[in-house]
C-alpha cells in the first residue's frame, strides 16, 4: 500500500463533486465535526461502557469513552505522522500524512456507533436470539450468509453500515465520509462467513459493494479470497481503543471500589522502571486524594503506551504496508509495557467484568433487548397482524422495516434495536409490558 493513495478525501456519494481544493477546513476535520454534530454520536451518552449508567459516582459512557479514544487516538496519528516524515523526509509524497491525525480522531469517534444499547453484552444478546432464541426458526428463509451476518451480529460492522447506508429519507452514501476515514473504521476487513469462532467481521451483505468500492479506491489489498488487508489507520484507532478500555476501566473500578487504591497503584507502576516509579511516587506525595493519585498514574501509563505503540507502529511501517503485520500494537509492543498491559486485562477478566453491577446490567440488558427482538422481528415477520401494525408503527420511518425482502426488514429491525440507548430501550420494554403509560 502507498501513503499518496491511502489517503484519500474523496467522499462517499459525492464523487462526482470531489475537488482538490484547499478550504478553511479540511475534508478530513469536516469528518470529524460531522459526527461529532450527529444524533447517533449524542445517543452514546445513554449507552453503557462497562458499569451501569452513572448515580452518585460518574463512570465512563460509551460518548466519553469515544472521545477519550479519539483523543488518545490523535496523539498516536501525531507521533507516528513525525516519525515517518523524519524517517522519509517532507516532501508532496509525505504532506498528506499530516492529515492522519484528523483521520484517525474522526474513526475513534466512529468505533462504537454501531453498538447496541446495555455494553458489549448487547451484541451477543441479538446473535443469541438468532442462535438460541425465537430468531433461529427464520433460517430457512434467509441465504446462508444472510444468516451469518444475522448470527454473527457484530458491533464494527453495524458502525460500517450506519456510517454508508442509505437509511430512507436519507442521502446517499449515509454520512459521505471520505473513503480513508471509512476504511480507518473497519477494524476485521471480512465477511460474517470468514468471522471464525470470534465472531468478528467488518461489513454485512448489504455493504459489501461499498467496503470494495472504498478498498479499490485506497489501494487496499486482497491478501487471500475474501480477507483484505486493514488499512494502517485501523492499527492506530485499534489501539487508541485498547488503551482508553483498559486503563480507564481500571480508574472507573477503582472510583466504585470493586479496586482498592494499592492494587490500582501498583498495575499502573508496573508500566515503569525503578527509576521512573520513584519519582511517580514522590510527585503523589503531593496529591492527599487516591482518585488525584490514581488519575496522575493513568496520564503517565496511557502517556507511555501512546509512545510504545506509536514506536512500534512506525518500526513495522514495511510490514504494516505490505499487509504481513499481525495482531494488535498493544499486546505487540516489547518487554514492561506489554507485560503490564497484559496484566491490566487479567485483572479487568477476573475482577472488573464479573463484579455484581457490572453482571446485573448485562442480565437486565439480555432480557430487554430479547424482549424488544421477540415483538419487533415478530411483527416485521407478519405485518398483517394487528399488533404487528401498532408496533412498526413506533419504529422510525429511517428503517426498512416495510420492505418486501425479509432480509431487510430483520435488517430494518436490527438498525433500530441497535440504535437505542439504554434509556429508550427498557422504556419500550417497559410500555409493551403495559408497565408504563403516557401521563400515567
Amino acid at each position: 500500500m502507498d501513503w499518496n493513495r491511502l489517503i484519500s478525501d474523496k467522499r462517499l456519494g459525492l464523487e462526482q463533486y470531489h475537488d482538490a481544493q484547499t478550504h478553511t477546513r479540511s475534508d478530513f476535520q469536516r469528518d470529524y465535526d460531522r459526527l461529532i454534530f450527529s444524533s447517533p454520536f449524542r445517543r452514546l451518552q445513554n449507552k453503557t461502557q462497562v458499569f451501569p449508567l452513572p448515580g452518585s459516582i460518574f463512570v465512563h459512557n460509551r460518548l466519553t469513552h469515544s472521545l477519550e479514544v479519539s483523543s488518545v487516538g490523535r496523539s498516536l496519528a501525531n507521533e507516528v505522522t513525525n516519525n515517518l516524515i523524519n524517517r522519509h523526509g517532507y516532501d508532496l509524497k509525505t504532506a498528506k500524512l499530516s492529515d492522519m491525525a484528523d483521520i484517525v480522531a474522526t474513526a475513534c469517534l466512529a468505533h462504537d456507533l454501531g453498538n447496541p444499547p446495555f455494553g458489549h453484552n448487547g451484541e451477543n444478546t441479538i446473535s443469541s436470539f438468532f442462535t438460541e432464541g425465537a430468531g433461529l426458526s427464520l433460517k430457512p428463509m434467509l441465504t446462508p450468509r444472510q444468516w451469518s451476518d444475522f448470527a454473527h451480529f457484530e458491533g464494527n460492522a453495524n458502525s460500517f453500515r450506519l456510517l454508508t447506508h442509505q437509511f430512507e429519507g436519507r442521502r446517499k452514501g449515509g454520512f459521505a465520509m471520505t473513503y480513508s476515514a471509512l476504511a480507518s473504521v473497519v477494524k476485521y476487513p471480512i465477511p460474517s462467513t470468514m468471522s471464525g469462532e470470534k465472531g468478528k467481521f467488518g461489513y454485512f451483505e448489504t455493504e459489501e459493494e461499498i467496503y470494495l468500492q472504498v478498498a479499490e479506491e485506497l489501494g487496499i489489498p486482497e491478501i487471500e479470497h475474501g480477507r483484505h488487508a486493514r488499512h494502517p489507520f485501523v492499527f492506530l484507532m485499534e489501539a487508541a481503543d485498547d488503551i482508553c478500555y483498559q486503563i480507564m476501566d481500571i480508574e472507573d473500578a477503582h472510583k466504585l471500589k470493586i479496586l482498592s487504591t494499592s492494587e490500582v497503584k501498583d498495575l499502573m507502576l508496573n508500566f515503569f522502571g525503578e527509576k521512573d516509579q520513584l519519582h511517580m511516587k514522590e510527585s503523589m506525595k503531593r496529591l492527599d486524594d487516591p482518585n488525584e493519585q490514581v488519575g496522575y498514574l493513568r496520564s503517565k501509563v496511557i502517556g507511555a503506551l501512546v509512545a510504545g505503540c506509536s514506536k512500534e507502529f512506525t518500526d513495522h511501517e514495511k510490514e504494516i504496508l505490505a499487509g504481513d503485520y499481525n495482531g494488535a500494537l498493544t499486546t505487540n509492543i516489547p518487554g514492561r509495557l506489554s507485560d503490564a498491559y497484559a496484566a491490566c486485562g487479567e485483572t479487568a477478566s477476573t475482577k472488573i467484568y464479573s463484579a455484581p453491577q457490572v453482571i446485573d446490567v448485562e442480565l437486565a440488558g439480555n432480557r430487554i433487548i430479547t424482549y424488544l427482538m421477540e415483538n419487533l422481528v415478530g411483527a416485521a415477520v407478519s405485518p398483517e397482524k394487528a399488533y404487528s401494525r401498532l408496533l412498526l408503527e413506533k419504529v422510525p420511518k429511517q428503517y426498512d422495516v416495510r420492505s418486501e425482502n425479509l432480509n431487510l426488514r430483520l435488517q430494518g429491525v436490527v438498525d433500530h434495536v441497535s440504535a437505542m440507548t439504554d434509556v429508550y430501550a427498557l422504556d419500550l420494554f417497559r410500555t409493551l409490558n403495559g408497565h408504563s403509560l403516557p401521563a400515567v
